[in-house]
């Protein structure tokens, strides 16, 4: 099921049947109740399929307030959009959907989802909080759609978080992961290899591929949802198509062992009998093309670790603590 024939789903659901049981019952608060659907879930990014049935899988919108007025008519309105969703004859509706929709405090909602107490409302994050986040977090707390909000609060801290990564905490990361991918790519791997050690190679090919989606989705400026989805979202966005079908190669790839019988380990020369090679060195090609285009740098080498302190010039360890 595509993302819009989510929205549109559960659009009607609210407008069908919550929406008049809000005005019905609720009218005196009835702008003060945020309407939508997000956070964890497939089908708050449209992955939905066949499988999602047996778990994530139903029609429902969330209910968002304040700390204020969950007190005052919060737990009454949970209680009636139970009941009328439970009214409502839908073929699938799982137990963990019925947990993820439903009347929900906004500080709550972010908190759960991103592991820390959020200040929704003074619309605040530190820097410190910043840099403790995942970034499939963020994605999961920004995903789905607001179809109401007239108090405009659960939109702001939303509005916060979409304004992506302020800029040293955007540089910190960049810098981890690229030098993530080359430590792990371009130097331990052939390392591993020569070494014989096969399993601590693939694990190296998983933490490079790893490494380099997370590079695009933050030389972009958008998270990348949870490990499962990243690379459906990461071909999405990749019109061209050259760094998703680089990926691909690189997880269908397994190293090769024989490529490297008779083989010392020289850091100086690239063993290109091992067909992972030269796509280690495509892949972070084309992280270095994204460097230039994101100016971070002016260079445009292969080897990514030479671009971790070009990037994190003039940041302080103050900075990233």
């Amino acid at each position: 099921m595509s993302f819009s024939e989510v929205i549109s789903k559960n659009i009607r659901f609210y407008e069908e049947q919550v929406a008049g049981l809000i005005h019905s019952r609720f009218k005196e608060y009835e702008d003060r109740i945020a309407v939508g659907i997000a956070g964890e879930g497939s089908d708050c990014f449209g992955y939905d399929d066949l499988l999602s049935r047996d778990h994530d899988f139903g029609t429902g919108v969330c209910l968002w307030v304040t700390d204020e007025d969950m007190r005052k008519f919060g737990y009454t309105l949970s209680i009636a959009y139970n009941e009328l969703a439970d009214s409502v004859e839908r073929k699938y509706y799982t137990d963990r959907m019925r947990q993820r929709r439903g009347v929900m405090r906004i500080h709550d909602f972010y908190s759960n989802i991103l592991r820390i107490d959020c200040d929704t409302e003074n619309c605040e994050m530190t820097e410190q909080q910043w840099f403790s986040l995942d970034h499939s977090c963020l994605k999961t707390a920004v995903n789905g759609a607001v179809f109401r909000d007239d108090l405009g609060k659960f939109t702001a801290f939303r509005n916060l978080l979409l304004g992506y990564y302020p800029e040293r905490v955007w540089k910190v990361r960049i810098a981890e992961q690229l030098h993530d991918y080359s430590a792990n790519l371009q130097v331990n791997y052939g390392r591993c290899m020569a070494r014989k050690d096969t399993v601590a190679a693939e694990i190296c090919r998983i933490q490079g591929i790893k490494a380099a989606m997370e590079l695009f989705f933050l030389l972009k400026r958008e998270y990348p949802p949870y490990y499962k989805w990243t690379f459906r979202a990461l071909k999405d966005m990749d019109t061209a198509g050259a760094f998703s079908g680089a990926i691909r190669k690189l997880a269908d790839t397994k190293c090769s062992p024989e490529a490297w019988e008779g083989v010392t380990y020289n850091p100086e020369s690239l063993n290109y009998k091992d067909k992972l090679t030269p796509l280690i060195e495509e892949t972070a090609s084309l992280i270095a093309e994204m460097l230039v285009s994101s100016k971070l740098t002016e260079k445009q080498v292969p080897y990514l670790e030479v671009y971790v302190n070009e990037v994190l010039n003039g940041i302080t360890e103050e900075t990233i603590l």
